[in-house]
């Protein structure tokens, strides 16, 4: 629960049709269990004390009358659990019958939600026996567990929220209920529910399991919330009908686990209650309404860390699956071309101009440029590919730079700065011997200079090359490499740049082309602005900011869930265990926000370029941040870890 996690279980009971004694114990068996694992949130199947499948017997008077029974003893018998459980029975009042979840924890029960949507076609005729749920909450008189009649709210806008973790508001809705135009979890969640249960009994028909899971998903990103989805399964009885299972726990839009089709499972999943609040802060557009009066009912859990099994990505902009990656590249490549595409044709520029420096940025930029020009029917010759040779250039980078202008078809030019730089050191008074901020900055200002001129002199735009996650740290000279006419790569983070760039090497068709592109990724990142030692790169980026792959995963979770630098610490230790240190991610992460934050002057006057995904840091868009915004209370808890 500390840091939002909850873990939660969806359970498939083997029911006997008819026998709630004898479900009452498998129930309360399996609960044990689920808990016994940690999930503090536990959801059993539509009507898993009697079975789904009783027909007439629902109107069996004495089948009622054990099934509260065999509640009670199940509400008694797993009082001592740390957990919410939910469970589904019928249950008459007023004489009527309802399908009902019965919701209960710490040996009372604390609501019972009547199903509101009763199917009664196909194989389907819930109306025989089912009356409609009521929306406004009413009560009943019952026992409620502990022995003693207790007025027990009874209607499907029940909120159960826990006292021990601000957020956490659960809310029940039955089979049926999701399937509809107009599910009451639609409701529950601009009421407040954070986590939708769902206690169901869907049969399997050919394909229904897709259908499901796109259903289950699909709730779960447009209501931002979790949502725990128990199946009947193997009991149930086969008269007409087979019940598969296939539980489902979604968060907003992901499946988290699943159980496999014709087989009784208990899946968990740990829910991020935090990252939910913070994705509806976000979302301007997700509202709460008011005129929905709902019964918010507190219940109390153990406040403990919860031990996570959730896989966490240690790559969060890279997609695991080769597919997925291959259609993500592709997709970004358009992206970034036809944003430069719309520039070049609004400027009516003849040329594209791209410092090249035979680092992955710059290759990114040119082969973007190289789209583009192919997109407008323009010949590549006007893509004007600039090298210019410094005091740190090295030949590898050089005959890099070089060669790749020549194999895509751009036109070479060649500035060797290394006399400009040096007497621009004579003007200012500038030791060249002192290897220092102005001996590395003059560099790259004089290389923005030249582009910017060579643009004016070709009638075209300056390509910016630098990447997000140098703009995130402030790895970049002001009004140097920082500056452009249009940044193409402004939007794309550095694990992702190289994924790109493989992704063109592996599509182009032309090995020697990729050979070049592939040898660009073997070169280590690095400025280039200070002498090389033995012919050798000298000054490596991540020697000195830190790895990327750490800094962008805190980038993610910094700016897409504005989550603590606690919780970022503790997800870092999980996604690169064995890969770097605990003390190595701490001093890595203090050094991103002390550069996050300092930084921010350079991010504020960034040039125009292209969003690609959900975390940009456009000042005129996604990072609306003041420069000069103190850093003291994140490094304030960071010293603490």
């Amino acid at each position: 629960m500390i840091h939002g996690f909850i873990k939660t279980a969806a359970v498939t009971p083997k029911v006997q049709v008819a026998d709630p004694e004898g479900n009452a114990r498998e129930i309360i068996r399996l609960a044990k269990e689920a808990a016994g694992n940690g999930a503090k949130i536990i959801v059993f199947p539509e009507l898993c004390i009697t079975g789904y499948t009783c027909g007439d017997l629902f109107l069996q008077e004495l089948l009622l009358e054990s099934a509260k029974e065999a509640l009670l003893q199940i509400i008694r018998e797993t009082r001592e659990l740390d957990a919410l459980i939910f469970a589904g029975l019928p249950w008459e009042k007023e004489g009527k019958l309802y399908n009902v979840a019965a919701v209960f924890q710490g040996g009372k029960l604390l609501g019972l939600v009547p199903k509101t949507c009763i199917p009664n076609y196909g194989e389907f005729y819930e109306l025989r026996h089912f009356a409609r749920g009521n929306q406004e909450a009413d009560a009943v008189w019952t026992d409620s567990g502990d022995g003693e009649r207790d007025y027990i709210p009874f209607g499907t806008r029940l909120l159960f929220t826990c006292e021990e973790m601000p957020g956490l508001a659960v809310a029940a809705e039955i089979c049926e209920d999701v399937w509809v135009p107009d599910p009451p979890s639609i409701h529950h969640a601009l009421a407040g529910a954070t986590v939708i249960v769902n206690c169901s009994a869907s049969d399997e028909t050919t394909g229904k399991d897709a259908y499901r899971e796109a259903l289950i998903s699909g709730q779960s990103a447009r209501l931002v919330c979790g949502y725990i989805y128990a199946n009947a399964g193997e009991g149930e009885s086969s008269q007409d009908l087979v019940f598969g299972g296939h539980n489902l726990i979604a968060e907003n839009g992901k499946i988290l686990s699943r159980s496999a089709r014709f087989k009784n499972e208990t899946i968990y999943a740990d829910l991020d209650i935090a990252r939910i609040v913070g994705e509806r802060r976000r979302m301007t557009t997700f509202f709460s309404r008011t005129d929905a009066v709902y019964t918010e009912i507190g219940f109390h859990l153990n406040k403990e860390e919860t031990k996570l099994s959730r896989f966490i990505d240690p790559a969060p902009f890279v997609p695991d699956d080769s597919q997925d990656r291959q259609k993500r590249c592709e997709e970004i490549f358009a992206i970034q071309y036809m944003g430069l595409k719309k520039r070049l044709e609004h400027t009516r520029s003849r040329t594209a101009v791209v410092g090249i420096s035979g680092g992955l940025d710059s290759t990114l930029a040119l082969l973007v440029a190289v789209r583009a020009f192919d997109s407008l029917g323009l010949p590549r010759k006007g893509i004007l590919g600039v090298t210019m040779p410094c005091f740190g250039t090295t030949d590898r980078t050089y005959r890099n730079a070089c060669e790749l202008v020549r194999k895509l078809g751009g036109t070479l030019r060649e500035v060797d700065i290394r006399e400009a730089v040096t007497t621009h050191f004579r003007d200012i008074g500038h030791d060249p011997e002192v290897h220092d901020v102005t001996y590395e900055n003059s560099q790259a200002r004089e290389r923005t200079q030249v582009l910017m001129d060579l643009a004016n002199q070709s009638g075209g735009l300056v390509i910016g090359t630098g990447d997000m996650s140098e703009l995130a740290l402030g790895w970049a000279t002001y009004n140097g490499d920082h500056m452009s006419m249009y940044g193409v790569n402004a939007g794309v983070p550095k694990t992702l740049v190289r994924h790109l760039v493989r992704y063109y090497a592996d599509t182009c068709g032309d090995p020697e082309l990729a050979a070049t592109l592939l040898d660009v990724l073997d070169t280590p990142v690095s400025p280039e602005l200070l002498p090389p030692k033995d012919g050798v790169i000298a000054q490596k980026t991540e020697d000195l900011v830190g790895p990327y792959e750490l800094h962008d995963f805190f980038l993610y979770y910094v700016l897409r869930f504005g989550f603590t630098p606690a919780k970022i610490y503790r997800l870092a230790r999980l996604a690169f265990a064995g890969a770097y240190g605990e003390d190595t991610i701490l001093k890595w992460l203090k050094t991103f926000y002390r550069r996050f934050f300092t930084q921010q002057f350079k991010r504020s006057c960034l040039p125009d370029g292209p969003k690609v995904g959900s975390v940009a840091v456009s000042p005129r868009g996604d990072l609306r941040m003041p420069s000069d915004a103190s850093a003291a209370i994140w490094l304030k808890e960071l010293e603490t870890l």
